[in-house]
């Protein structure tokens, strides 16, 4: 089968494409720009990928073989439900779907059985540990990873498996498309707004999730922020267990991902517990989460609340060992998000001796909103950081301040959601 994948440079989009290549279909595809992503791609056998997407590049495409499937973003449709690759698939019968539709067809197509990870947060981290854990027992996987790792290339099809790993994503509802044999819940908070009205649809979202997921591995709080009932096929663990912050891995919530998944691969190898944690004191980390950039620069993908409460565990840590001043350069993702999340700022950043925030991330945003400004967004901290941040742009000004942070010995660790022109990618320009 010829499948056409248009976004194909996405975080989600592009090992869904090397997967489905493993699995034996012809994959080509679209995106509006090139990326490190469609770079993977094409060194992983996928060559045929056309940077902007347009009428002619997908008509060349469908007249060298006929394309029997259109699978195209959320982004995609969201942005521009006309776009011209949508069209054409239409005046020419072509099929066309999220990439939910077609991960089922696989899903069905080879007897895989998936272990879902979902959740607002650590979502990533807990596929990546999962993943990283089932390779180390020599157990054949199929997954989908949706960052970079020295250990595993981001998408897989192992013939040999039987549990396909996969991110369960609750924008667009994506996750609500799978009935997973297990799945993981991470943890839950109000997100995506732009989806979900109010925080009862988003859980609402999440119960019925549950409800189609032959298990779950659940933390008591969101258990109870859910109003779940007690049922044998829903496991709830206890944030509080003293055994979590004895696992030796920098950062509280990444202690919580791994007592997680390894109380979720326990029960389905029947592996000790305690090897298992054993095992993931290895695990190397991955892309985007507090990755180095250059000595003392660090970059994480940390754009809601929760997120950045983990990332600055984790950098007040790595500043506590070393005795280092911790900086912190921020851009939120969206603005439509800041429009929610105004007030949850206030103690987020505690710990930073200065902070950097430059203008927000703009994806996916509604015509007319106002964007809020780094300056006002800064009001909305509390008293002792609010005194120490200041509004900034990507510039040479900045530039200069984190060269002298770093001359200093700082630690600076960036904060930032974006992909291309984003701050995280403005960072590796100038400082890799």
């Amino acid at each position: 089968m010829k499948i056409f994948i248009s976004g194909i440079g996405g975080a989600g989009m592009a090992p869904l494409a090397e997967i489905a290549h493993q699995a034996g279909h012809a994959v080509i595809g679209s995106d509006k720009q090139d990326s490190s992503y469609v770079a993977y791609l094409r060194e992983h056998g996928l060559s045929d990928i056309h940077i902007g997407q347009t009428t002619e590049n997908i008509t060349r495409m469908h007249a060298e073989a006929p394309i029997d499937w259109l699978v195209c973003s959320s982004a995609v449709t969201l942005e521009n439900p006309g776009a011209p690759e949508l069209r054409f698939a239409r005046e020419h019968g072509i099929r066309i779907s999220k990439r939910d539709e077609l991960l089922n067809f696989i899903l069905d197509e080879k007897k895989l059985d998936m272990i879902a990870i979902a959740g607002t947060h650590g979502k990533t981290t807990t596929v990546a540990m999962t993943v990283f854990l089932m390779q180390e027992l020599n157990r054949p996987i199929s997954y989908l990873l949706p960052a970079k790792t020295n250990f595993a290339d981001m998408g897989k099809y192992d013939p040999e498996s039987k549990y396909f790993i996969y991110e369960a994503d609750e924008f667009d509802r994506n996750f609500l498309a799978f009935r997973p044999a297990l799945s993981l819940i991470s943890g839950v908070a109000y997100d995506h707004q732009e989806i979900f009205p109010t925080r009862e649809d988003y859980r609402s979202a999440f119960r019925e999730f549950i409800g189609q997921s032959a298990e779950t591995f659940i933390w008591q709080n969101d258990f109870d922020d859910l109003s779940l009932s007690e049922l044998e096929r829903v496991r709830v663990l206890d944030a509080n267990e003293p055994q979590i912050d004895r696992i030796k891995l920098i950062g509280h919530y990444n202690r919580m991902d791994a007592w997680l998944v390894a109380n979720a691969v326990a029960e389905i190898t029947g592996e000790p517990l305690d090897k298992l944690l054993e095992i993931l004191e290895r695990f190397p980390g991955l892309d985007r989460r507090m990755e180095q950039i250059s000595d003392n620069l660090y970059s994480d993908y940390a754009h809601t609340p929760e997120k950045i409460i983990g990332a600055m565990s984790v950098a007040r840590e790595m500043a506590a060992q070393t005795k280092q001043k911790l900086v912190v350069i921020y851009e939120p993702l969206t603005n439509q998000r800041q429009h929610y999340i105004l007030d949850d700022y206030k103690g987020l950043f505690k710990g930073a001796t200065k902070i950097y925030w430059v203008p927000s991330y703009l994806a996916r945003e509604p015509k007319g909103l106002r964007i809020i400004p780094p300056a006002e967004l800064i009001t909305h901290l509390d008293d002792e950081t609010r005194e120490i941040a200041e509004p900034a742009a990507m510039d040479d000004d900045l530039k200069k301040k984190i060269d002298e942070h770093l001359r200093r010995g700082d630690l600076v660790v960036a904060m930032t959601g974006g992909g291309g022109n984003s701050l995280d990618a403005w960072l590796r320009e100038k400082f890799s």
